[in-house]
């Protein structure tokens, strides 16, 4: 059964990460096509009662079939597959089933469709160049060419793409544009126009509620989280509670020292959300002697690249050869062969780094095949890392943020799960884990970019080959608590968010603005943050598949704050711990209970200790 689909597995997989990274309007209306026929055939599959009797009647034999490890698991996560999907069910229900599948499906598409779309139509046109004042000259230069792009001749034009975005907030003096560009990205799906997602994201969640409830679970949350490391909405709610106070009291006093610094230049304003990055890079400046400008030279695109490759050859002997002679869907895409220590072929990684008008927002890892062993041969896999990232300029190659290069090792770590995959079937390899275990591998690597021994490997000046001074240095580590109130309050307010939808028990549709108010006001979340994201370009939640499920970056920071506790114990590139991550964690999928394979590489369950130090919380 694990075999069956190949080609259906293959063709969508290319059409799916097609659609992500490079989609146009026949994509999208395939898309859409494709949706209610793909949702009916995962059902036919699922509801075929043949079928089911035959996998049930292996379930019941387990004890006395003498299976491994991985098959044992494969079954349980099958029967699961089948139980979850609505096979026991009466035949009425079942008909219900895939009215709501197929309904969901649509509006999954039609969300993310919506949110692309506001993102390509928001722009804001300077022609005074006054207006440009405190901007860093790269930015202006990029914004020059955007104007060049749309037709904006002599003018600049800054968009919601986030190379755009994020330094237009940092430094532009002009609060009243700052604003302009922070309600352009925060007011995405909720301008009551034919984008609006309000609709669509209140009729998922009650249709959510529905199905839940008819697979016997109390709500959505609890559906989803049976199968994940929290097990349950209370489990959740306890970790985020126990950061959240710390984090809470974080930001207020960041809220106070950057409403002193207003106060010192003779301005009367209340500090609001679009004034926050903006007071941050000041009250940085200020107070470790350095801004966001002084570290971009030194993250010269190609040597982060260079950075995260050469941190993977030492801990696990990986190394990258780009090849030329491989297919690709547009320039920016580069292709690499990735082999083992030993010269022996891995699989092949596809990067594409820069934002365009058809790609989606974010950064992510996709596979276009998945590892797999079939007939003892190795099936290698074919991953990608998709970015949004600061493009080159017509004088500069493309420099990188602090937060765009820890993005790199972030997804990089994701593709290190889908490369080093050691499994026999395609249900549990690379990164088919649960929700809450899958970033452990790409937030463990963003630990090493920051590492003075690792700086000083990749992070060199773009025009004089320097390596980053050790001042330079010493600030990034002073500075690593800098700003964590903010970074903690507006990533756990959007989980809160995502659970209190999700653990809602009643079918009827919610008001999205009433229901996102009062989600806010319960955790006391203060008028200076809003959430990571609103409900309305809530794609993790509305458009892809971290529904229940956003709180997992948090919880995989406590595994991977944790687990890197091991290598600092020892060394960085300790050998030994870093074969036991590969063997216990990288190599092995879904093959265990996520749990069981941490404890296996760790020796006991991870605390929350070390987050709480990490981020200056005790």
């Amino acid at each position: 059964m694990d075999r069956s689909g190949q080609l259906l597995d293959r063709v969508s997989s290319v059409f799916y990460n097609q659609n992500s990274a490079h989609t146009n309007e026949d994509m999208q209306a395939l898309a859409k096509e494709f949706a209610p026929q793909l949702s009916a055939h995962s059902d036919n599959i699922l509801l075929n009662e043949a079928l089911f009797n035959r996998i049930q009647t292996v379930y019941k034999q387990r004890e006395s079939l003498d299976l491994n490890e991985e098959q044992q698991t494969l079954l349980q996560k099958v029967f699961q597959d089948f139980v979850r999907g609505g096979a026991t069910l009466e035949e009425n229900k079942k008909a219900r089933l895939r009215k709501i599948n197929e309904r969901l499906s649509l509006l999954s598409v039609q969300f993310g469709e919506n949110i692309l779309k506001e993102n390509n139509q928001f722009e804001m046109v300077i022609d005074n160049e006054d207006d440009l004042a405190g901007l860093p000259q790269r930015v202006i230069d990029a914004a020059a060419e955007a104007a060049q792009e749309r037709d904006h001749a002599d003018k600049w034009v800054f968009t919601l793409h986030k190379p755009s975005l994020i330094p237009f907030l940092q430094f532009s003096e002009k609060r009243q544009l700052r604003k302009q560009m922070y309600q352009g990205y925060t007011q995405r799906g909720d301008n009551n126009n034919e984008l609006d997602n309000k609709a669509l994201l209140t009729e998922a969640a009650a249709l959510r509620v529905e199905k839940a409830q008819m697979l016997g679970y109390k709500s959505h949350a609890h559906y989803v989280l049976d199968k994940n490391m929290a097990k349950t909405p209370d489990q959740v709610y306890a970790l985020l509670d126990q950061l959240w106070k710390p984090a809470l009291a974080q930001a207020q006093a960041e809220v106070k020292a950057m409403q002193a610094l207003i106060k010192q230049e003779g301005k009367r304003f209340r500090l609001k959300p679009w004034d926050w990055w903006y007071y941050t890079e000041k009250l940085r400046k200020a107070k470790y002697d350095f801004d966001e400008k002084a570290l971009r030279p030194y993250f010269k695109l190609e040597n982060v690249v260079q950075g995260v490759t050469t941190v993977a050859n030492k801990l696990w002997g990986i190394t990258l050869a780009e090849r030329t002679d491989l297919p690709v869907y547009h320039e920016d895409v580069k292709t690499f062969e990735v082999k083992d220590r030993d010269g022996a072929h891995v699989g092949i990684l596809y990067t594409d780094y820069f934002p365009r008008a058809s790609k989606r927002g974010g950064a992510w890892m996709s596979s276009y095949r998945k590892q797999r062993r079939l007939d003892d041969k190795n099936v290698t896999p074919v991953i990608c890392n998709v970015g949004n990232f600061t493009k080159p300029a017509a004088l500069s190659p493309s420099l990188l943020s602090l937060e765009e290069t820890l993005t790199l090792f972030h997804e990089f770590g994701h593709a290190l799960h889908g490369l080093l995959s050691n499994c026999t079937y395609d249900r549990l390899s690379g990164t088919a884990v649960a929700r809450d275990f899958v970033e452990l591998p790409s937030q463990i690597m963003e630990n090493w970019a920051t590492e003075p021994e690792v700086l000083k490997l990749y992070a060199r000046h773009h025009q004089t080959n320097e390596p980053m001074p050790d001042e330079l240095i010493k600030k990034i580590q002073q500075s690593n608590t800098f700003n964590q109130g903010f970074i903690t309050v507006e990533y756990l307010a959007a989980s809160y968010l995502d659970m209190d939808w999700h653990t809602v028990t009643e079918t009827k549709q919610q008001d999205p603005l009433a229901f996102e108010k009062a989600s806010m006001q319960r955790i006391g979340l203060i008028p200076a943050i809003l959430p990571r994201y609103r409900s309305s370009y809530f794609s993790h939640i509305f458009a892809g598949g971290y529904s229940s499920g956003y709180y997992s970056y948090i919880w995989a920071q406590v595994l991977d704050a944790d687990a890197f506790g091991a290598f600092k114990e020892s060394d960085l590139f300790d050998q030994k711990t870093a074969d036991a991550f590969l063997k216990h964690i990288l190599s092995q999928g879904g093959t265990a209970e996520p749990m069981t394979l941490y404890k296996r590489f760790r020796g006991a369950e991870p605390k929350v200790d070390a987050l709480l130090q990490r981020k200056g919380f005790q």
